[in-house]
């Protein structure tokens, strides 16, 4: 039997890196509450935020295939966000700058019928360089990366702040780390290209 594919997700991040594996699938945004609970690590937030966006969208479409996936910067045990605006990258630019950050992607596969679930997580090392309040500005000028967690898009002209990304896979850092959702995907019985 040949399941629907479904990514939890209205991350337009996220949509084009799974295209990429040249299967079928429908994007549908879950509507969970993204908030941080007392006491929870960085970590332990990626990781729950991917179940329940998997869970709430399987939930809807029990017989499909289902993937979640959050990630969360982590700065010296604290949670970096999307900024928003343009204050708040600034913000977050400057106290990054200097230090490594760890980018956890976490993922959630799953289908109800088959009580299946298969969960993981990919760290990822950032370095950033040191950063001048000029470099920051122009940076945020040209790239507005308002909707992107840490403000630095890696994929573009965010690589120039950095000074070198350690990760088991190049995608993770963008969203969605496509060796292991693939490698997820051939045990649900997928068929990738």
């Amino acid at each position: 039997m040949t399941r629907s594919l479904y990514l939890a997700s209205s991350s337009k991040y996220r949509r084009e890196l799974l295209a990429r594996l040249q299967i079928n699938f429908r994007c549908q945004s879950p509507q969970i509450d993204e908030s941080t609970k007392p006491n929870e690590t960085p970590l332990d937030t990626c990781q729950r935020l991917a179940r329940e966006k998997a869970l709430a969208i399987a939930a809807e479409h029990p017989a499909s295939v289902v993937i979640g996936s959050d990630q969360v910067a982590d700065v010296d045990g604290v949670a970096i966000s999307k900024p928003g605006t343009h204050d708040r990258a600034r913000a977050q630019l400057r106290s990054m700058s200097g230090k490594t950050i760890v980018f956890h992607t976490a993922v959630c596969v799953c289908c109800i019928e088959t009580k299946q679930t298969i969960e993981f997580t990919v760290p990822t090392s950032v370095e950033f360089r040191e950063l001048n309040s000029a470099e920051i500005e122009r940076y945020l000028i040209a790239e507005e990366p308002y909707d992107c967690a840490g403000s630095a898009k890696s994929e573009g002209l965010g690589i120039s702040l950095l000074k070198r990304i350690e990760s088991s896979d190049p995608t993770a850092l963008i969203g969605l780390p496509l060796i292991e959702v693939a490698n997820a995907l051939r045990q649900f019985e997928v068929t990738l290209p």
